[in-house]
């Protein structure tokens, strides 16, 4: 522990030292080991700083009570990549909105968003017959556009979001008939398009993303220690960064060995290897994550959420942040929408109308994401899109009706928000 400065006594006077008062940033600069790290911790979750903590919970909870209830097929190697596939869309969808979501905003438009891109790039392919990457660009730059005009309405023009995204989700899907026609479907059969949701990695290849993975992690978070470290900071005991990366690793190579067993019915056929879709989510889950926390854009992003008045008499251009998450929140929705066409091998004029919006909400306030803004993380969507996937995924197991799987994941979703509204309180009760 390291003593506070200390000077000597005014006029000469005689005596012990007089010793400093702590600065407010004393704590960053005192030593931790394993018990102070964690009576921090729980002083913070007395605080409302709750993080990925229900999250992780619940996903343990319901991974329990449905392995319990269908020990024979829950935990398969088949349903394991199944899960997997059906909660890319509502992840992809999920990180874009967490984006809007950090400014205290709201797209309700994102969900239709994805299916106008599907349709587009769809369109492309089928009747223009344009090659996969030509479509793929143009659905991207469509979301691009979609969000720059949501972007502009909302931040320079004023209108709240609220309404300007409801405008558009009735609108947008009028595009998306014109597009198709009434009633009809799209097929989506080229073979890149189609790999992303229903094609797997080479089993070397998923074993390597695994690898890498791990130790990428593992060198950012002792990365991190060492510079803290080094530069005499409050730094968290190196047996829990270890810990840390060895709970995060050892989960990687265990999906990956459960996703390289042959899971297909027949023998045969092979079917083995982590989906391709799993890698995209990867990918744009560290891209996310990088901005978020490691650029001075996701710096400010966070500055608005928290207080965009003082965030604008600070320097930050408000109006131009807030026009660029409808952007990044829209183009991912293409994405989204791309994904979802790949898994169904085709675009409908429902795509994207149903609960798909809803859906990834529930995932981002699930996973951690204050819908008051300026608290959330990339990983939020992955954890929220897992928990929504395995709650329909393990009711489809029961035979359970369509209408319990509404209900329950409203309910959670209440439940999280619920969460959410309280910690905020007690956040704001203990001046964090």
């Amino acid at each position: 522990m390291e003593s506070s400065p200390s000077t000597a006594p005014p006029n000469g006077t005689k005596g012990a030292a007089v010793k400093l008062a702590d600065s407010d940033f004393a704590a960053d600069r005192r030593a931790h080991d394993v018990g102070s790290a964690v009576r921090d911790y729980l002083t913070r979750l007395r605080g409302g700083e709750l993080g990925a903590l229900p999250a992780l919970l619940g996903m343990g909870g319901l991974i329990l009570l449905f392995w319990i209830l269908r020990p024979e097929t829950f935990l398969s190697s088949q349903n394991i990549a199944n899960l997997f596939t059906q909660a890319l869309p509502v992840t992809i969808l999920a990180m874009g909105l967490i984006f809007v979501l950090l400014l205290g905003e709201i797209d309700l438009s994102a969900g239709v968003t994805g299916g106008v891109c599907a349709a587009v790039m769809a369109k492309l392919m089928v009747d223009a017959e344009q090659p996969w990457y030509v479509a793929v660009l143009a659905a991207l730059a469509t979301g691009l556009v979609i969000g720059g005009a949501i972007g502009w309405l909302v931040s320079v023009i004023r209108i709240p979001s609220f309404v300007v995204t409801l405008a558009l989700f009735l609108g947008l899907q009028g595009v998306t008939l014109r597009l198709i026609g009434e009633g009809g479907t799209v097929p989506v059969r080229d073979d890149v398009v189609v790999a992303l949701a229903n094609k797997n990695m080479p089993i070397w290849a998923g074993w390597l993303l695994a690898v890498v993975c791990t130790a990428g992690y593992a060198a950012v978070q002792l990365g991190r220690w060492r510079r803290q470290h080094q530069r005499n900071l409050a730094a968290r005991p190196i047996q829990l960064v270890v810990g840390q990366v060895a709970v995060v690793g050892a989960a990687l190579l265990f999906g990956t060995f459960l996703l390289s067993r042959d899971r297909a019915p027949s023998p045969l056929i092979t079917v083995a290897g982590v989906p391709w879709g799993v890698l995209l989510v990867a990918v744009l889950f560290i891209i996310a994550s990088f901005v978020l926390s490691r650029t001075p854009y996701g710096r400010h992003l966070y500055a608005v959420g928290g207080n965009a008045e003082a965030a604008r008499r600070a320097g930050i251009n408000v109006t131009r942040l807030r026009m660029s998450v409808f952007m990044i929140a829209s183009t991912l929705a293409a994405v989204s929408g791309i994904v979802a066409a790949s898994r169904l091998n085709s675009v409908a004029t429902a795509s994207g109308g149903g609960n798909e919006l809803l859906f990834a909400v529930g995932a981002a306030v699930i996973g951690g994401t204050s819908l008051f803004g300026g608290k959330g993380k990339a990983r939020d969507a992955i954890l929220g899109g897992l928990v929504v996937s395995i709650i329909a995924n393990g009711l489809g197991l029961l035979g359970a009706k369509a209408y319990l799987n509404m209900l329950i994941t409203g309910g959670v979703l209440l439940l999280a928000a619920s969460i959410d509204a309280l910690a905020r309180r007690q956040r704001s009760a203990s001046g964090r």
